[in-house]
């Protein structure tokens, strides 16, 4: 299972130190179990994942792969709307297209981690 963290970091060079850590770990073992994205403040956080996208999340989470006018039927919502918001959340990496173009999350576990 897949878990993605999101964390809140201000300190730039501890970041990179922890990516430059993680990748190496990733290199050397050929496998990461966890993808980590960070933000470098609350105001930037809630830009990408406002509410409506965090249910966009938990929905196609329940869902699975789904094409992305089912999904804006399930959220009750306008097709262009959810297509703006997937293009964001596609850009960001939090969810992903499958190889017949449908919409996944491939967490099991999204994790938030700040203070």
């Amino acid at each position: 299972m897949r878990v993605a963290t999101i964390q809140i970091r201000k300190d730039d060079a501890a970041v990179l130190l922890e990516a430059g850590a993680t990748f190496v770990d990733a290199w050397r073992t050929g496998k990461s179990d966890s993808d980590v994205f960070t933000f470098s403040s609350p105001a930037q956080l809630f830009s990408i994942l406002s509410p409506r996208r965090w249910e966009l999340i938990e929905r196609l989470q329940a869902l699975g792969p789904v094409s992305l006018r089912a999904l804006a039927r399930e959220l009750s919502r306008d097709v262009k709307r959810v297509h703006e918001d997937v293009a964001v959340l596609l850009h960001w990496g939090l969810i992903e297209r499958t190889d017949d173009r449908k919409i996944v999350v491939p967490y099991g576990v999204i994790h938030a981690d700040f203070d």
